[in-house]
């Protein structure tokens, strides 16, 4: 089985962190959608093209566990894999680290809406897309 994978790079920089120079806990989130985002277009696709086809993946849960903290000017590595992708909903799971050491991992979960804000299957675009092979 050929699990769906994106490795992305990314610096910290100042206005990441809190005061202590530490990346404040809910800038993670902004690294899981830049995972995503880049998972996604490395598939293919882009977020863009997927709203424009009429579908929207808003975030319906959020897990996060943190190990160890990131600090200004680390370099990153946030890796992504698609979880799962069923009738209505996915999940990217996501691990971030510095170096050999990881940081913080967890995963979101997407529903799938069409325009009307309406609950809708994953599209087949979608769907063979995210499927793992």
């Amino acid at each position: 089985m050929d699990i769906k994978r994106n490795t992305t790079r990314y610096r910290v920089i100042y206005g990441d962190c809190d005061s202590m120079a530490i990346v404040y806990y809910s800038n993670y989130l902004r690294l899981f959608e830049i995972g995503r985002t880049e998972l996604l277009r490395d598939m293919g696709l882009t977020y863009r093209e997927v709203e424009e086809k009429g579908f929207f993946l808003p975030t319906t849960e959020a897990y996060l566990k943190y190990l160890k903290p990131a600090l200004y000017d680390d370099l990153l590595t946030i890796q992504t894999t698609i979880g799962f992708i069923r009738r209505a909903s996915s999940r990217f799971d996501y691990t971030i680290s510095r170096g050999s050491e990881i940081l913080v991992h967890g995963y979101t979960v997407h529903a799938c809406l069409d325009r009307d804000n309406q609950i809708v299957r994953f599209p087949d675009f979608l769907v063979n897309l995210m499927k793992w092979e």
